[in-house]
């Protein structure tokens, strides 16, 4: 045997190999901790700005709580509890502290801590957006992969009108149209609301809520005819939101699969003599999902954070129009708290997003 070689491996490809899983593990942690490090960042930031806001607007906190009928003394004294009597420093920094500890206030117009109160407000908004985000996903992909496939045909040009009616229609108008036609004219679907009234003490008292989403909650329980009523109350405002996600979607979806279309590799797949439904459905949407991730994720958090008017038009008791609702009374503990919520749901997403890249695309890593 021929020194410096073990059973004919050289001594220093033991003593190169040994150390990669180690650096690889390494290079792991740094860049976990680096995207840890940068969401704190981000997060502070986010809370940078509403605690400007909180300074900014003309309404005073104090006279909110007490009422204009206050004396100077329970001024003082509320003054002094909240910290409004210390240098603005050191303000943002109980800010943060309380922030970082789950603690976002005190509603004004309900006297409840105002993160009780948005985890019982959000899971509505969760669930509407999802639903809406699925439906959005499932049309919205395929016709934009069928778009791409005839440019110019009469399919194409039918997904980009649809697409462009979702960029222009207000969603106001869209869900007032929607009940008169739906539910005051035809009757397929259920009223505003969640529930009819016949269902609310059922779910306040006998139904066992594990996530706050009616959907899941009546399913778990066993509830057939709440599930049914539910599906017919969220159907048309998913719908509709789902609707714009789908116009969304499709279009960015026709975009990245005409670029992809026109590769060589595409091309060369042809020429070889594989099907044509392999090379769109197989070759060419594979390398399209990756930037697809990024789009699904950025019109889910939209959907998260813009659902307000809808919300709204539909009596759905989301987290839009509990901000809404507090903006009106000028509650700010409640309209912070709520923005805090959306932008920390926003920042999650986008690392979400950017791990599904990470996974999808071996060159991101």
């Amino acid at each position: 045997m021929r020194p410096g070689f073990v059973r004919g491996a050289p001594y220093f490809m033991a003593s190169i190999d040994a150390p990669a899983a180690p650096s690889r593990l390494g290079r792991i942690l740094r860049q976990v901790g680096a995207t840890l490090i940068t969401l704190l960042i981000t997060f502070v930031g986010l809370l940078a700005v509403t605690f400007i806001i909180s300074r900014v607007v003309p309404i005073d906190p104090v006279m909110s709580i007490l009422g204009e009928r206050a004396t100077e003394a329970q001024i003082a004294e509320t003054r002094t509890k909240l910290g409004l009597d210390r240098p603005l420093w050191m303000q943002f920094g109980i800010y943060v502290n309380d922030a970082l500890h789950g603690d976002l206030g005190t509603s004004i117009r309900t006297k409840k801590p105002v993160v009780a109160e948005i985890a019982r407000y959000f899971p509505a908004t969760l669930e509407l957006s999802t639903l809406a985000t699925i439906i959005g996903v499932i049309i919205g992909i395929p016709a934009g992969v069928l778009a791409a496939t005839k440019p110019g045909s009469l399919l194409d040009q039918a997904v980009r009108l649809i697409g462009l009616m979702g960029y222009s229609m207000p969603v106001f108008w869209l869900g007032l149209i929607g009940l008169l036609l739906f539910y005051g004219q035809l009757g397929w679907v259920s009223g505003p609301g969640r529930l009819d009234a016949a269902f609310d003490m059922t779910m306040q008292f006998e139904l066992t809520q594990y996530t706050g989403m009616i959907l899941i909650d009546t399913a778990l329980n066993g509830q057939w005819d709440m599930f049914a009523n539910a599906v017919s109350h969220i159907i048309l405002p998913a719908s509709l939101l789902g609707y714009l996600s789908m116009a969304y979607i499709s279009r960015m979806t026709r975009s990245f699969m005409m670029n992809e279309l026109g590769q060589e590799y595409i091309t060369t797949a042809r020429v070889k003599g594989m099907p044509e439904r392999r090379v769109i459905w197989v070759h060419a949407l594979k390398n399209v999902m990756v930037p697809l991730i990024t789009v699904v994720a950025l019109s889910y958090a939209f959907l998260l954070e813009g659902a307000v008017l809808t919300e709204t038009i539909f009596a759905w008791p989301g987290l839009g129009r509990y901000i809404t609702d507090a903006l009106l009374v000028a509650d700010m503990p409640a309209v912070l708290g709520g923005t805090v919520v959306v932008g920390a749901v926003y920042i999650g997403i986008n690392m979400v997003s950017d791990l599904l890249y990470r996974l999808a695309d071996p060159r991101a890593r």
